[in-house]
């Protein structure tokens, strides 16, 4: 009867730590679906803003950028990202 107590024992210990390694394998699943979300934003951003405007110069489009950092609708990372885009180093 004592081994029977012990194999029921082990076996409960042994679907405990099972079932909490699929609860941080899900915690681990959502963090990295949020993670992929919010960077999702910041890469589709600056290639819209950076997007060439009919043959300007590479100059007119700098200033644009510039511009468009002036005004608040870019930030500071946008803004250097788009122009890292611009002149072929993004």
């Amino acid at each position: 009867m004592v081994g029977g107590a012990g194999y029921m024992a082990g076996k409960h210990r042994a679907q405990s730590q099972e079932a909490e390694q699929q609860q941080e394998q899900g915690q681990d699943d959502r963090i990295s679906t949020l993670e992929q979300q919010q960077a999702a934003p910041q890469q589709v951003a600056a290639p819209q803003t950076a997007a060439p405007a009919g043959g300007a110069s590479i100059v007119d489009k700098l200033k644009e950028l510039s511009d468009l950092k002036s005004s608040g609708a870019l930030n500071d990372a946008q803004f250097e990202q788009a122009k890292a885009q611009l002149l072929g180093g993004g």
